[in-house]
């Protein structure tokens, strides 16, 4: 099979640790194996990238799997070409499964060019999505405490939405205010 990448590198990516097999494809054919294990924090994803250049590796696949890729590409993303698979696309053939045994398969699947990317948006997008996430988050648990304060007045029999429309607005407030104080 063709070797399309000869300075490739797939990442097993877990929760607490990311498995990187390096394969470097000689002129006579022969690969070179590097195999490193690195922890998820920020220091060590660092290193993962130095060692990367080191070898000078130019592409490098991982896995989706949960939220777990998002760091190490972040990190990755300005020096190397990234693909990330869908998981379900690059599973390695039955039998016994390590991490060494993963990485080495994604690897080899990279070097020949047989990982099929996901889109992942720009770096702008992401942070913006992720922002907007967020500002959605906050609106919905804004609206509970709205409701939370509404079922509370109702249950105590003040019936504050028979005088005002909105029991947040700044009569409603006022009117709130005025109770707590007797």
């Amino acid at each position: 099979m063709q070797v399309l990448y000869s300075r490739c590198c797939g990442l097993d990516v877990h929760q607490k640790t990311v498995v990187a097999c390096v394969m470097i494809t000689q002129p006579n054919g022969k690969v070179d194996k590097s195999i490193r294990t690195f922890a998820t924090t920020t220091a060590a994803l660092l290193d993962l990238a130095d060692w990367l250049a080191s070898l000078q590796v130019s592409h490098v696949a991982m896995e989706s799997t949960g939220v777990f890729w998002r760091p190490i590409y972040n990190v990755l993303e300005d020096q190397f070409e990234l693909i990330l698979a869908n998981a379900h696309e690059i599973k390695a053939l039955p039998g016994r499964k390590t991490d060494v045994r993963d990485c080495e398969w994604i690897a080899d699947l990279l070097r020949h060019g047989l990982i099929r990317p996901s889109f992942i948006p720009t770096k702008p997008v992401r942070v913006l999505r992720d922002l907007m996430r967020y500002r959605k988050s906050l609106v919905y648990q804004h609206t509970q405490q709205i409701n939370r304060l509404h079922k509370i007045l109702e249950t105590a029999n003040i019936k504050l939405t028979s005088v005002v429309s909105d029991v947040w607005g700044k009569s409603g407030q006022s009117m709130i205010k005025a109770i707590i104080q007797g």
